[in-house]
């Protein structure tokens, strides 16, 4: 393959880079506004990754943050000094960049002690059920993530549970801690995982 044919990471450094830069802006606001919140999501499973194992992070393209129901127009105003916008997309709150409104980049959220979607099987955790990361923002805790994965169980909390796994996150005591509907759905990654290994 010649040079001009290798491929460019230029483009996904940078996105890697804006979304940290994001997570930091819209963290920062929010602690200054006294509004609880907790990151949740990808970057959530990432910042516990990173406390093992740093080239095992995988990289996302957008915020997702649980906040309360009744902390959103504080939240709504104490982000769009900063740049960002509320808004509304397919029925979830979003927070978008003013310049670019691009809703696969922004800012995601859940309401705590909501339901994500009608079918979930649990509702969202608490934001009292966060810790601040290494990272210095409030993550959701490693049981609340996990919790809050196999709820949802789509194939990219599956994936994130596979990644909490690889880096040995996921013990026995925390499995025993969790309901049985999810800790079935968990028994059920770890068979697939063992299956491939």
């Amino acid at each position: 393959m010649s040079p001009s044919r290798l491929p460019n990471f230029r483009g996904q450094v940078l996105a890697v880079n804006r979304v940290e830069r994001l997570l930091r802006k819209v963290a920062r606001a929010l602690e200054t506004a006294g509004i609880p919140y907790a990151v949740i999501g990808g970057n959530a499973v990432a910042a516990w990754v990173m406390t093992v194992d740093e080239g095992a992070v995988r990289a996302t393209k957008d915020v997702d943050i649980l906040i309360r129901r009744t902390d959103l127009p504080a939240a709504a105003a104490a982000l769009r000094p900063v740049g960002l916008i509320q808004d509304e997309v397919l029925g979830v709150t979003v927070f978008l960049d003013r310049r670019r409104p691009n809703p696969r980049t922004g800012v995601h959220v859940v309401f705590a002690g909501e339901r994500v979607q009608p079918n979930s099987a649990h509702p969202a955790p608490e934001v009292t059920a966060s810790t601040r990361s290494a990272s210095d923002f409030m993550v959701l805790d490693l049981p609340a993530l996990v919790a809050m994965k196999l709820a949802s169980f789509r194939r990219i909390d599956q994936v994130h549970l596979e990644d909490l796994f690889s880096v040995k996150l996921l013990n026995e005591t925390l499995i025993e801690s969790l309901p049985e509907d999810l800790r079935a759905r968990l028994r059920e990654i770890q068979a697939t995982r063992q299956e491939r290994l």
